[in-house]
């Protein structure tokens, strides 16, 4: 007896079920905000509301404030708990190959023609998007495990030009690291490293207390 072959659509969509996100109920959060940047350090104050919406207060450096700003929007984006259909149902899945470590790729087609994502371990491990304009591809090389879902740890980005394939940017390295709060994971830290100019930014989230 042959086992039957799990669909592409299927695989992904474990995956894709497996990230950790915030349910309906996720209050917002404050925090207070420590940012190293080029020798300089920098305190504030940190509020994500139950929309999602970020906001960075007692920070008058306004490069400082956009990058903190930055972190809590991208971060809080990724917890947005969203119908796999609502954002796959365009599009089409399938096989294409299998590398070296067991990660699976996945080919899209349909609305997300050109994406490409690998899967290890019922987790997405490589994304290659279009989006805005430009192809990220991200690289996730370990991950936080809880037991509504992974969380990215350590994983490596870089932009390119959809057309001619030249790099946009330099590569950046992430180390994320979450602390739970109620019954939610939030960011406490981030470390961002760009190896070509050997620069590093540091994010912290301390006293981090969910909205009543």
């Amino acid at each position: 007896m042959t086992a039957t072959q799990v669909s592409a659509r299927e695989l992904f969509r474990a995956a894709y079920e497996n990230r950790y996100t915030w349910d309906a109920d996720f209050p917002g959060y404050t925090a207070d905000v420590t940012y190293e940047h080029d020798g300089q350090v920098i305190h504030g104050r940190a509020k994500v509301g139950s929309d999602m919406k970020a906001e960075v207060l007692d920070v008058a450096d306004e490069a400082a404030q956009k990058a903190i700003h930055g972190q809590l929007w991208e971060t809080a984006i990724h917890r947005v708990r969203r119908d796999f259909e609502a954002v796959h149902g365009e599009n089409t899945f399938s096989y294409g190959e299998t590398d070296e470590t067991g990660a699976v790729e996945i080919i899209i087609g349909g609305k997300g023609e050109g994406d490409r994502y690998q899967l290890r371990n019922n987790e997405v491990c490589m994304v290659h998007r279009h989006i805005h304009g430009v192809v990220v591809t991200i690289y996730t090389h370990s991950s936080h495990q809880t037991p509504e879902g992974y969380l990215s740890h350590r994983y490596d980005s870089v932009y390119h030009d959809p057309k001619t394939g030249a790099q946009k940017g330099e590569k950046s390295d992430f180390e994320d690291s979450y602390t739970p709060v109620g019954k939610y994971q939030i960011l406490s830290e981030r470390i961002i490293h760009n190896p070509e100019s050997d620069r590093s930014d540091r994010f912290t989230f301390s006293n981090i207390q969910l909205l009543s």
